[in-house]
């Protein structure tokens, strides 16, 4: 017990290290973390490590799905549900049947069933590396976003065909059977996600001020919602994807702020330490993997693994073609359309609500602006053709392929063979297109929005919020919650407060001269926090204070901080 609380402690502390020290090296870290794991299972007296594929599937992959999904906005995987779709499903299976009928012909004697099982781990790319790599060389968000849905969703379409191919290992599977399967999975898995999804966030938005209760019912949102999808035979993945989507879009109007702060803190916590734990298991397991092969021809092994990495890639690369194509096409369409769409909202606002119809005209101009913000987006955040061969580039294989190879059937011939062709395909993948994608990305010149854009757009969505802060306290109908009015000095301090605050946060984002008024101001506020945090060191120092009157005022120092940050 005591050498496995060793290697837990020391594996936190190699992901703590590589993932601090792979940017400085230019190395996205699950490459680099593969890289470390093969070494460290080469010191002398390193331990054999194996983890049961079900704790892996069971336990490790809904958090890391649940972490990323909570994450990713809903607006935007809405606007390219289409394109999430088509490379997370029709991808998917083109990719499993396409490898799955090459594994076939090179190892005849296992049969086609077995070797789309192999097809169905293999064909789901991983995003953690892409996305990573994309973030930080400041890929256009449209084409993040793409990489993070697919990521997200594949799995849940790999799983299911690993699990039917499976079954037609040692039963007849037909067609429609098959289909079937599939579609009850897919619509029981998002509605099972869809309740664990609104009954969790309706339960922790009633316990308000105990952020340690909610943090606690976050934890297990991931295994609600995956075990019971699983029990009944549909995909635990999506449902897990569609609870975490739900959750996040839904944290912004149901959560206290400091519950969002410490969603996200937590969660992406949790999502560095299993994600990359898997890639550095994934490194430490090859040797054991490659020793069981190596008496049944490992050079063989080897030489087909190379081929599934390239016909996976030459299969991804085709695809993505057509695809780039058709988004090029509706970039045009809602280029086009722009201007009429601005026409008819203006002329439908123009003409007003009819009489006891105002609701429904408000439901109406709110479709209209969002169609309308939909039309700018397609028209604004088109994908070239070199975002297009970035998104081929970045097929890398991980997680999911290297619990769902372990997962064969124990009596499945050739098994440990197998294995390591997945393994290969993972490893080779990542090492390869993902050392190499930031290459890539620098070479083909693919930049994501201009710091002057962001710098414009976040000012005027500012400005929008301070709108909204004048009109609350210039309504003559403001007052307290018990009913009374503000007292009217309050009022107007707090108005010319207010009025001075959207005029400095005007002048932070005009403003680009770190000499000017308003950067030494922010400059000097901060120093001020650091004074009177130094300050309290010393009042727990000298020990003449309760230690909850210290936490209280900690708390306030650190909420006043993060402003400035």
């Amino acid at each position: 017990m005591q050498e496995l609380a060793m290697l837990a402690v020391a594996g936190v502390l190699i992901i703590v290290a590589v993932s601090y020290f792979a940017p400085k090296l230019g190395v996205a870290a699950p490459v680099l973390l593969v890289l470390v794991g093969m070494g460290c299972s080469q010191l002398p007296g390193a331990p054999h490590v194996f983890v049961e594929p079900e704790w892996i599937l069971t336990v490790v992959l809904p958090p890391i799905l649940y972490s990323a999904a909570v994450n990713v906005p809903v607006v935007d995987f809405r606007r390219n549900f289409a394109t999430i779709g088509s490379l997370s499903v029709l991808l998917v299976a083109v990719s499993a049947f396409g490898t799955g009928l090459l594994i076939w012909w090179l190892l005849p004697e296992i049969g086609f069933a077995a070797a789309l099982a192999l097809g169905a781990v293999v064909s789901p790319p991983d995003a953690v590396a892409a996305t990573s790599i994309g973030k930080k060389l400041g890929l256009p968000p449209r084409l993040v976003t793409i990489l993070e849905g697919e990521g997200l969703v594949n799995d849940a379409t790999a799983l299911v065909l690993l699990r039917t191919a499976i079954v037609a290992i040692t039963a007849s599977v037909s067609f429609g059977g098959a289909l079937g399967d599939f579609a009850f999975a897919v619509s029981v898995g998002v509605v099972i996600g869809a309740a664990v999804g609104i009954g969790s966030v309706l339960v922790r938005s009633r316990i308000q001020g105990q952020p340690v209760l909610t943090t606690a019912i976050s934890y297990v949102v991931p295994f609600l919602a995956f075990i019971p999808a699983e029990e009944v035979h549909a995909s635990g993945v999506l449902a897990v994807v569609v609870a975490g989507l739900i959750t996040g879009h839904l944290s912004a109007r149901q959560f206290a702020a400091h519950d969002r702060i410490s969603e996200r803190t937590n969660w992406r916590t949790i999502q560095l330490l299993l994600e990359n734990g898997v890639f550095l298991l994934m490194g430490f397991e090859l040797t054991s993997v490659i020793s069981d092969v190596a008496k049944e021809g490992l050079a063989r092994t080897l030489v087909i693994g190379l081929l599934v990495t390239s016909a996976l890639v030459l299969l991804r690369g085709v695809f993505v073609i057509p695809l780039i194509a058709l988004l090029r096409r509706q970039q045009r369409r809602a280029d086009a359309f722009a201007d009429k769409m601005e026409s008819f909202l203006d002329r439908f606002t123009a003409r007003g609500p009819r009489p006891g119809e105002e609701r429904r005209y408000d439901r109406g101009v709110r479709a209209l602006q969002r169609r309308q913000a939909d039309v700018a987006f397609y028209a604004s955040e088109g994908l070239s053709w070199r975002g297009g061969a970035v998104l081929a580039w970045s097929g890398m294989r991980g997680v999911v392929t290297l619990a769902a190879a372990q997962t064969l059937p124990t009596d499945l011939p050739h098994r440990p063979e197998l294995i390591l062709i997945a393994f290969t395909v993972a490893i080779v993948t990542l090492v390869v297109q993902g050392g190499s994608l930031p290459l890539v990305i620098r070479w083909l010149g693919v930049r994501g929005n201009d710091a002057e854009h962001e710098r414009r757009e976040y000012a005027r969505l500012a400005g929008e919020l301070m709108t909204a802060t004048h009109s609350l306290l210039g309504n003559p109908e403001l007052c307290r919650e018990n009913g009374k009015e503000f007292d009217s000095q309050l009022l107007e301090q707090t108005r010319e407060r207010t009025l001075a605050m959207s005029e400095g946060v005007e002048k932070m984002f005009v403003e680009q001269d770190p000499d000017s008024p308003m950067h030494q101001r922010r400059e000097l506020q901060r120093m001020m926090m650091e004074a009177q945090q130094n300050a309290l060191l010393e009042a727990r120092a000298g020990g003449t204070y309760a230690s909850h009157t210290l936490e209280r005022a900690q708390t306030f120092i650190d909420s006043q901080s993060a402003r400035f940050l």
